[in-house]
C-alpha cells in the first residue's frame, strides 16, 4: 500500500509541475519516514554521501568551462567559423548552426550550454534572415542535443561514474555515432531547405575563412587536449574538466581579450547556479535509490530486463522505449542515478559492452531534452525566440525523428560505434 501511494505522489507531484529533483526528494524523504525504525536523516546522509565522488565534481568545472567559452565571446568565433565553412549553402545559417553545436559540444560537454550560448546568436540572427521561428528554435535545439553525446560530455562522466566504466572508453565511443547524428541533422536541414527555399550567404574567400580559422583555432584546440589527454591516460576526467577551465579562462582574458577580472563573480554564480540544479538531483535521486532498495524494486526490475526473451537487440530497444519515456520528464543524471543500476547486471548477462550500453543511455536521454514537459533545451530555446512550446516542439519533429533512427542503429549495430575506438585505443577492449 506505501508503495501505490508513494508512486501516486510522485504522478501527481510531475503533474503539477513541481521540479522533478523536488519531486524525487519529498517522496524519498515521505517513504524512509514511513519505514519503521529508520529516521529521516537517512534522506540527507544518501544525499551528502552520493555527491562525495571525485568524479561529479567535473560536472559543475565542465559548466564553468562552457560558461567561460560563452562570456569569452569564443562561440561567437565558432559561429563565425561555421558559417564562413556551409553558410554558402542553401539554408547556410541552419547548417552552420549544427556545425558549431558540433564543435561546441567538443568544448562544454553541456547541451544547455550550447543552447544557451549558440542560440542568444544564432536564432535571432535566423530569424532576421527569413526561417520562420519554428525551424529556428527546432534547429538550435536539436543540435544541442551533440553536447551530450560528442565528447567531453557531462552525462557520459555521470554514467562512467555509477557503472565503473573508463570515462576515456566512453569518450572514445560517443565521437563516430556524435558526428553521424550532426551530419543526419544536416540531412534535414539540406532537405527542408530545399523545400521552403531558405536563404543562403555569400561564399566566403579562402583567405577569410583561413584567417576565422586561425581566430578560433585555440577553442578549436580545446576537444583535442581534452579528449587526447584522457584517452591517453595523461589526467582525468576531473583533471580534464579543470585544464578546460584554466585554458578557457587564459584564452578569453589573454588572447581574445573579452573576459575581464570583474566579470568572473557573474561567471561563477551562473555556474554555481546551473550545477546546483544537476547535482541536487543526483543528490536527492541517491535518496530514493535507498528507498527502491529498501523495496526491492531495483531487483525485481532488474529481473524482469534480464529476463527479456530475444538477446540483446530486443533488451537494447526496451531500453531505448523506456529511456525515451523516462526523458520526457526527468533530467539525465537522476534518471541514470536511480535506472542503470537496474538495467547494468542485465546488459552484461547478455554480454552488452557497457560502454556501448552507456552511449545508448546517453543517446536515449539527450532527446528528453527537446521532449515535452520536460524539454529543457527546447524551453531555452523557444524562450530566446519567445515562441511555445508546442510551436517548439512542432519545429524539432523532423530532427528527432532523424535522432531516432541514428539511435537505433546505434543500438543495435555496435560495430558501427566500437570499430574505430578499437583501432584508436585497443587496450580499452580487451
Amino acid at each position: 500500500m506505501t508503495q501505490v501511494i508513494l508512486i501516486l505522489l510522485f504522478i501527481v507531484f510531475i503533474a503539477m509541475g513541481v521540479p522533478i529533483s523536488y519531486v524525487i526528494g519529498i517522496v524519498a524523504l515521505l517513504g524512509i519516514f514511513l519505514i519503521p525504525n529508520l529516521g529521516g536523516i537517512v534522506v540527507f546522509m544518501k544525499m551528502f554521501t552520493g555527491l562525495g565522488s571525485f568524479v561529479l565534481l567535473a560536472v559543475p568545472l565542465f559548466i564553468l568551462a562552457a560558461n567561460l567559452m560563452n562570456h569569452g565571446s569564443i562561440s561567437k568565433r565558432l559561429i563565425d567559423f561555421s558559417n564562413a565553412l556551409v553558410g554558402h549553402r542553401r539554408g547556410g545559417l541552419a547548417h552552420a548552426n549544427i556545425v558549431v553545436s558540433m564543435i561546441f559540444a567538443g568544448v562544454s560537454g553541456s547541451s544547455q550550454a550550447d543552447t544557451a550560448g549558440v542560440g542568444k546568436v544564432l536564432i535571432p540572427k535566423m530569424q532576421e534572415s527569413g526561417y520562420d521561428n519554428e525551424t529556428a528554435v527546432g534547429v538550435t535545439a536539436a543540435s544541442s542535443t551533440l553536447g551530450s553525446i560528442i565528447p567531453p560530455s557531462i552525462t557520459m562522466v555521470v554514467f562512467a561514474g555509477i557503472a565503473n566504466v573508463s570515462t576515456g572508453k566512453l569518450f572514445l565511443v560517443g565521437i563516430v555515432p556524435g558526428i553521424i547524428l550532426g551530419l543526419s541533422m544536416m540531412l534535414v536541414v539540406f532537405i527542408i531547405s530545399k523545400k521552403r527555399n531558405f536563404p543562403r550567404y555569400d561564399k566566403v574567400s579562402v583567405k577569410d575563412t583561413v584567417k576565422l580559422f586561425l581566430t578560433s583555432f585555440p577553442a578549436l584546440l580545446t576537444p583535442v587536449i581534452i579528449i587526447g589527454g584522457i584517452v591517453t591516460g595523461a589526467y582525468t576526467a576531473t583533471e580534464a574538466a579543470a585544464f578546460a577551465c584554466v585554458y578557457a579562462l587564459i584564452i578569453g582574458m589573454f588572447f581574445y581579450r573579452t573576459i575581464k577580472p570583474k566579470d568572473l563573480p557573474k561567471i561563477i554564480k551562473e555556474t554555481l547556479k546551473l550545477s546546483s540544479l544537476s547535482l541536487f538531483a543526483l543528490a536527492t535521486a541517491n535518496a530514493l535509490g535507498e528507498l527502491l532498495g529498501y523495496y526491492n524494486i531495483s531487483t525485481r526490475a532488474a529481473n524482469f530486463f534480464a529476463q527479456i526473451p530475444g538477446g540483446a537487440p530486443v533488451f537494447m530497444i526496451t531500453v531505448v522505449i523506456f529511456f525515451l519515456f523516462i526523458g520526457t520528464f526527468m533530467d539525465a543524471v537522476p534518471a541514470m542515478i536511480l535506472f542503470v543500476p537496474v538495467i547494468l547486471p542485465g546488459a552484461l548477462a547478455l554480454g552488452i559492452d557497457p560502454a556501448h550500453l552507456g552511449l545508448v543511455v546517453v543517446m536515449t536521454l539527450a532527446l528528453g531534452l527537446v521532449t515535452p514537459p520536460y524539454g529543457l533545451c527546447l524551453l531555452i530555446a523557444g524562450s530566446i525566440a519567445n515562441i511555445d512550446i508546442e510551436r517548439s516542439f512542432r519545429g524539432v519533429i523532423p530532427y528527432f525523428i532523424i535522432a531516432v533512427v541514428v539511435l537505433l542503429c546505434v543500438a543495435l549495430f555496435p560495430n558501427i560505434v566500437m570499430a574505430i575506438p578499437r583501432l584508436i585505443s585497443p587496450s580499452y577492449f580487451i
